[in-house]
């Protein structure tokens, strides 16, 4: 019998878990700027050394940085090269999804801390009203009390 021309649609969704364990979802683009913002720190506290060398060169200069901090720039340029790897680009993704469940709680604790913040401005938007519309009540009633006084006879 010959092999099937189609491969088993099972075999290629295995594979594809098997691959990606550890990132179990595509991230959207906001995510993965998140991503990239952790994997540029995780180079750049890698390279801190080097990165600060050319600083220090480069401050009070102008164009003759280009020149005069020429080694500095090329070591901390080779640092960074040598540590923005496919595996620490991994490496900061999966930091990425351990963060999950703390930005998830960060997340509801701003909305519980909301949520009770709007909870007290309605309570205090019911109290004014009802002091208002106490208020209105009694200069109404001294309203009516003061025309039941003027109108009290019958000459005018």
């Amino acid at each position: 019998m010959a092999p099937p021309i189609i491969s088993d649609p099972q075999d290629s969704t295995t594979n594809r878990l098997k691959n990606n364990l550890s990132n179990p979802l595509p991230l959207s683009a906001s995510q993965e700027a998140e991503v990239r913002k952790l994997y540029y720190a995780r180079v750049r506290t890698r390279c801190a050394d080097e990165i600060k060398e050319f600083a220090d060169c480069a401050r009070g200069r102008t164009f003759s940085v280009s020149w005069t901090c020429r080694a500095q720039h090329r070591a901390m340029n080779s640092c960074m090269i040598q540590f923005a790897t496919k595996a620490e680009e991994d490496a900061a993704r999966e930091e990425w999804f351990a963060g999950i469940l703390e930005r998830r709680q960060k997340k509801e604790e701003e909305l519980a801390a909301v949520e009770k913040r709007r909870v007290e401005v309605i309570e205090m938007t019911r109290k004014q009203e009802e002091k208002e519309r106490i208020e209105m009540e009694k200069k109404l009633a001294a309203q009516q009390k003061q025309e039941k006084k003027s109108s009290g006879s019958w000459w005018r």
